[in-house]
């Protein structure tokens, strides 16, 4: 980690340090360059695109989700909405996601919200042994087994991902 750069966001890093989880703020990277995206992450650590986590919120029936989705793939919005047994599930935009989660986009967390929300964790983050996602910042990120980290967002384990096309 740079001296330079701010580590995981304050509030991040209380959340792993309420949770016993101060090996894991140990292990925060941070970097010069923005890893807003999945594929910036991947290219500023060295890994596949599919060990990054998205951590995104949408809206089903007005009523934020956390949705954990790797980085090589894309959230299907018709399986997030029978999942939830929801009427309509939608993307709320950048004030919705600051205000429920108290990180802007591309600096979300997987767990350690300023509120309390749903989370879905697609299954296929299971494929890795190791993941990397935001630690509240665009510009920081920390590893984790991908078990401990849905277990420590209390999320519940789903199969999410949209299907490319045949």
């Amino acid at each position: 980690m740079s001296a330079s750069q701010p580590a995981a966001h304050p509030r991040f890093a209380e959340a792993l340090t309420a949770v016993g989880l101060t090996d894991v703020l140990a292990q925060v990277r941070s970097f010069p360059d923005a890893t807003r995206t999945a594929a910036q992450a991947a290219e500023a650590i060295g890994c596949e695109l599919s060990e990054i986590v998205k951590s995104l919120i949408f809206a089903a029936d007005s009523v934020p989700v956390l949705v954990l989705m790797d980085g090589a793939s894309r959230v299907d919005m018709e399986l997030v909405r029978r999942e939830l047994g929801a009427e309509k599930v939608t993307r709320p935009n950048a004030d919705v996601v600051r205000e429920t989660t108290g990180y802007a986009i591309g600096g979300v967390p997987p767990f350690g919200h300023r509120t309390k929300t749903r989370v879905l964790a697609d299954r296929g983050l299971l494929d890795h042994a190791v993941v990397w996602a935001a630690a509240g910042t665009p510009h920081t990120v920390f590893p984790m087994d991908p078990k401990s980290l849905i277990a420590y967002a209390g999320g519940s384990l789903v199969d999410v991902r949209e299907n490319p096309a045949a």
